[in-house]
Protein backbone atom coordinates (compact mmCIF):
# COMPACT_ATOMS: atom_id res chain seq x y z
CA UNK A 1 0.00 0.00 0.00
CA UNK A 2 1.40 3.73 -0.85
CA UNK A 3 0.29 7.23 -1.83
CA UNK A 4 -0.61 6.13 -5.22
CA UNK A 5 -2.99 3.29 -4.18
CA UNK A 6 -4.44 5.17 -1.58
CA UNK A 7 -6.04 7.66 -3.83
CA UNK A 8 -6.90 5.67 -6.25
CA UNK A 9 -8.45 2.70 -4.63
CA UNK A 10 -10.30 6.72 -2.25
CA UNK A 11 -8.64 3.90 0.82
CA UNK A 12 -9.44 7.46 2.85
CA UNK A 13 -13.59 7.86 2.11
CA UNK A 14 -13.86 4.41 2.45
CA UNK A 15 -12.18 4.26 6.08
CA UNK A 16 -13.84 6.86 7.02
CA UNK A 17 -16.99 5.22 6.09
CA UNK A 18 -16.44 2.01 7.28
CA UNK A 19 -16.43 0.21 4.04
CA UNK A 20 -13.04 -1.41 3.86
CA UNK A 21 -12.83 -4.60 4.92
CA UNK A 22 -10.89 -5.51 8.27
CA UNK A 23 -7.48 -6.54 6.65
CA UNK A 24 -7.91 -3.38 4.78
CA UNK A 25 -8.61 -0.96 7.28
CA UNK A 26 -5.26 -2.56 9.73
CA UNK A 27 -2.68 -2.31 6.46
CA UNK A 28 -4.00 1.53 5.90
CA UNK A 29 -3.83 2.09 9.96
CA UNK A 30 -0.45 0.38 9.70
CA UNK A 31 0.95 2.47 6.69
CA UNK A 32 -0.34 5.71 8.72
CA UNK A 33 2.06 5.04 11.27
CA UNK A 34 4.69 4.00 9.16
CA UNK A 35 4.47 7.01 7.20
CA UNK A 36 3.10 9.78 9.53
CA UNK A 37 4.55 12.44 6.88
CA UNK A 38 2.28 11.29 4.32
CA UNK A 39 -0.40 11.97 6.32
CA UNK A 40 -1.13 15.71 5.65
CA UNK A 41 -0.26 14.92 2.48
CA UNK A 42 -2.74 12.52 1.76
CA UNK A 43 -5.20 15.91 2.67
CA UNK A 44 -6.64 13.55 5.62
CA UNK A 45 -6.70 16.39 8.04
CA UNK A 46 -8.91 18.06 5.91
CA UNK A 47 -11.39 15.60 5.20
CA UNK A 48 -11.72 14.77 9.37
CA UNK A 49 -12.23 18.53 9.45
CA UNK A 50 -15.04 18.50 6.90
CA UNK A 51 -16.67 15.72 8.34
CA UNK A 52 -16.59 17.09 12.09
CA UNK A 53 -18.44 20.65 10.02
CA UNK A 54 -20.67 18.13 8.73
CA UNK A 55 -21.63 16.25 12.21
CA UNK A 56 -21.92 20.02 13.87
CA UNK A 57 -24.39 21.43 10.82
CA UNK A 58 -25.97 18.22 11.59
CA UNK A 59 -26.42 18.69 15.50
CA UNK A 60 -24.53 15.30 16.01
CA UNK A 61 -22.14 14.93 18.55
CA UNK A 62 -18.58 14.54 18.05
CA UNK A 63 -17.33 10.59 18.40
CA UNK A 64 -15.73 11.42 21.16
CA UNK A 65 -18.00 12.84 23.29
CA UNK A 66 -19.73 11.12 26.06
CA UNK A 67 -22.72 9.12 25.11
CA UNK A 68 -25.84 10.25 27.34
CA UNK A 69 -26.85 7.62 30.07
CA UNK A 70 -29.91 5.86 29.95
CA UNK A 71 -32.50 7.13 32.47
CA UNK A 72 -31.92 4.66 34.73
CA UNK A 73 -28.68 5.18 34.89
CA UNK A 74 -29.10 9.04 35.65
CA UNK A 75 -27.60 10.23 39.56
CA UNK A 76 -31.10 11.44 40.29
CA UNK A 77 -32.86 8.03 39.14
CA UNK A 78 -29.98 5.95 41.13
CA UNK A 79 -30.78 8.00 44.21
CA UNK A 80 -34.65 7.50 44.14
CA UNK A 81 -34.45 3.91 43.57
CA UNK A 82 -31.84 3.60 46.68
CA UNK A 83 -34.23 5.81 48.78
CA UNK A 84 -37.32 3.12 47.58
CA UNK A 85 -35.27 0.20 48.48
CA UNK A 86 -34.60 1.54 51.87
CA UNK A 87 -37.89 2.62 52.15
CA UNK A 88 -39.34 -1.20 51.37
CA UNK A 89 -36.41 -2.77 54.04
CA UNK A 90 -37.98 -1.04 56.32
CA UNK A 91 -41.68 -1.77 55.60
CA UNK A 92 -40.66 -5.48 55.45
CA UNK A 93 -38.27 -5.05 59.09
CA UNK A 94 -41.41 -3.68 60.87
CA UNK A 95 -44.03 -6.06 59.04
CA UNK A 96 -41.99 -8.82 60.29
CA UNK A 97 -41.75 -7.40 64.00
CA UNK A 98 -45.50 -7.13 63.33
CA UNK A 99 -46.11 -10.30 62.66
CA UNK A 100 -43.61 -12.29 64.93
CA UNK A 101 -45.21 -9.99 67.73
CA UNK A 102 -48.88 -11.01 67.05
CA UNK A 103 -47.85 -14.53 66.63
CA UNK A 104 -46.19 -14.57 69.98
CA UNK A 105 -49.79 -13.01 71.34
CA UNK A 106 -51.45 -15.95 69.84
CA UNK A 107 -49.70 -18.63 71.40
CA UNK A 108 -49.75 -16.89 74.50
CA UNK A 109 -53.40 -16.41 74.15
CA UNK A 110 -53.88 -20.53 72.94
CA UNK A 111 -51.65 -21.70 76.10
CA UNK A 112 -53.79 -19.31 78.32
CA UNK A 113 -56.92 -21.08 76.86
CA UNK A 114 -55.46 -24.60 77.26
CA UNK A 115 -54.16 -24.46 80.68
CA UNK A 116 -57.89 -22.38 81.93
CA UNK A 117 -59.89 -24.54 83.63
CA UNK A 118 -63.31 -25.37 82.34
CA UNK A 119 -65.65 -24.23 85.18
CA UNK A 120 -68.97 -25.62 85.83
CA UNK A 121 -72.08 -23.54 85.02
CA UNK A 122 -74.13 -22.17 87.89
CA UNK A 123 -77.26 -21.53 85.85
CA UNK A 124 -78.76 -22.68 82.40
CA UNK A 125 -80.75 -19.89 80.13
CA UNK A 126 -82.05 -20.48 76.85
CA UNK A 127 -81.71 -18.14 74.28
CA UNK A 128 -84.28 -18.28 71.33
CA UNK A 129 -82.28 -17.15 68.20
CA UNK A 130 -84.05 -15.95 65.02
CA UNK A 131 -80.82 -16.03 62.62
CA UNK A 132 -80.27 -13.63 60.04
CA UNK A 133 -80.50 -15.10 56.60
CA UNK A 134 -78.93 -12.47 54.35
CA UNK A 135 -75.93 -11.99 55.67
CA UNK A 136 -73.52 -11.80 59.10
CA UNK A 137 -74.98 -9.12 61.56
CA UNK A 138 -73.01 -6.25 62.67
CA UNK A 139 -73.93 -6.76 66.63
CA UNK A 140 -74.74 -9.21 68.89
CA UNK A 141 -78.03 -10.56 69.69
CA UNK A 142 -77.46 -11.47 72.66
CA UNK A 143 -74.63 -11.66 75.85
CA UNK A 144 -73.50 -14.64 77.32
CA UNK A 145 -71.76 -15.07 80.68
CA UNK A 146 -70.44 -12.33 82.77
CA UNK A 147 -70.26 -12.33 86.68
CA UNK A 148 -70.95 -15.93 86.86
CA UNK A 149 -70.53 -18.91 84.93
CA UNK A 150 -73.67 -19.77 82.85
CA UNK A 151 -74.30 -22.95 80.53
CA UNK A 152 -76.73 -21.10 76.99
CA UNK A 153 -79.08 -23.28 75.38
CA UNK A 154 -79.14 -22.20 72.12
CA UNK A 155 -82.13 -22.64 70.38
CA UNK A 156 -81.65 -21.65 66.84
CA UNK A 157 -85.32 -21.40 64.59
CA UNK A 158 -84.66 -22.99 61.17
CA UNK A 159 -87.77 -24.05 60.75
CA UNK A 160 -88.18 -22.33 57.28
CA UNK A 161 -84.92 -24.41 55.82
CA UNK A 162 -85.14 -27.17 53.49
CA UNK A 163 -82.10 -28.86 55.59
CA UNK A 164 -82.95 -30.79 58.15
CA UNK A 165 -79.04 -31.52 59.39
CA UNK A 166 -76.99 -28.71 59.52
CA UNK A 167 -72.72 -27.85 60.16
CA UNK A 168 -72.64 -25.04 62.83
CA UNK A 169 -69.30 -22.63 62.28
CA UNK A 170 -68.31 -20.70 65.54
CA UNK A 171 -65.65 -17.78 64.59
CA UNK A 172 -64.00 -15.57 67.23
CA UNK A 173 -64.61 -12.03 65.55
CA UNK A 174 -61.30 -10.41 64.30
CA UNK A 175 -59.30 -13.45 66.00
CA UNK A 176 -59.96 -17.00 64.51
CA UNK A 177 -62.06 -20.24 64.37
CA UNK A 178 -63.27 -21.79 67.54
CA UNK A 179 -65.28 -24.91 66.93
CA UNK A 180 -67.02 -26.60 63.61
CA UNK A 181 -69.96 -29.13 64.49
CA UNK A 182 -70.88 -31.49 62.14
CA UNK A 183 -74.33 -33.10 61.39
CA UNK A 184 -76.46 -31.16 63.83
CA UNK A 185 -79.83 -32.39 63.22
CA UNK A 186 -82.99 -29.82 63.01
CA UNK A 187 -85.13 -31.07 66.30
CA UNK A 188 -89.37 -32.13 65.65
CA UNK A 189 -89.99 -27.91 66.18
CA UNK A 190 -87.72 -27.10 63.69
CA UNK A 191 -84.70 -26.23 66.14
CA UNK A 192 -81.33 -26.05 66.39
CA UNK A 193 -80.12 -26.91 69.98
CA UNK A 194 -76.54 -25.93 71.04
CA UNK A 195 -75.60 -25.86 74.56
CA UNK A 196 -72.42 -23.30 75.63
CA UNK A 197 -70.17 -22.73 78.71
CA UNK A 198 -69.72 -19.31 79.04
CA UNK A 199 -66.51 -20.12 80.59
CA UNK A 200 -65.26 -22.32 77.93
CA UNK A 201 -65.23 -19.00 75.48
CA UNK A 202 -62.66 -15.83 75.67
CA UNK A 203 -64.12 -12.73 75.90
CA UNK A 204 -65.35 -11.13 72.58
CA UNK A 205 -68.04 -11.62 69.92
CA UNK A 206 -68.88 -14.70 68.42
CA UNK A 207 -69.91 -15.12 64.60
CA UNK A 208 -71.55 -18.26 64.12
CA UNK A 209 -72.82 -19.82 60.97
CA UNK A 210 -75.51 -22.15 59.88
CA UNK A 211 -75.19 -24.37 56.93
CA UNK A 212 -77.17 -26.85 55.55
CA UNK A 213 -75.85 -30.30 54.69
CA UNK A 214 -77.15 -31.81 51.30
CA UNK A 215 -77.45 -35.98 51.09
CA UNK A 216 -74.12 -35.81 49.97
CA UNK A 217 -72.91 -33.39 52.87
CA UNK A 218 -72.12 -30.57 50.63
CA UNK A 219 -72.68 -27.55 52.79
CA UNK A 220 -74.85 -24.40 51.60
CA UNK A 221 -74.78 -21.09 53.12
CA UNK A 222 -77.94 -20.64 55.42
CA UNK A 223 -77.81 -18.27 58.05
CA UNK A 224 -76.18 -16.12 61.05
CA UNK A 225 -76.09 -15.15 64.25
CA UNK A 226 -73.37 -13.22 66.45
CA UNK A 227 -73.14 -13.32 70.56
CA UNK A 228 -70.97 -11.94 72.60
CA UNK A 229 -69.50 -13.67 75.77
CA UNK A 230 -68.45 -11.22 78.51
CA UNK A 231 -65.89 -12.79 81.82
Amino acid sequence: MDASFIQQNQIIERYLMGRLPLKGAQDFERYCREHPETVAQLGLPDRINAALRLLDASGQPEPWAEKPRPRWQRPEVVIGLAALATVALIATVVLAVTVAGKNKALAAQSQELQQQPLLPAQSTRPINIKPARTGPPGRSIASIGGGRTELADLKVDVSWSQYAIFRVTIDRVDQGRFAVLGNVVRDSNGQLRIALNSSGLGPGDYQIEFEGLDKWGKPAESSWTRLTVAH
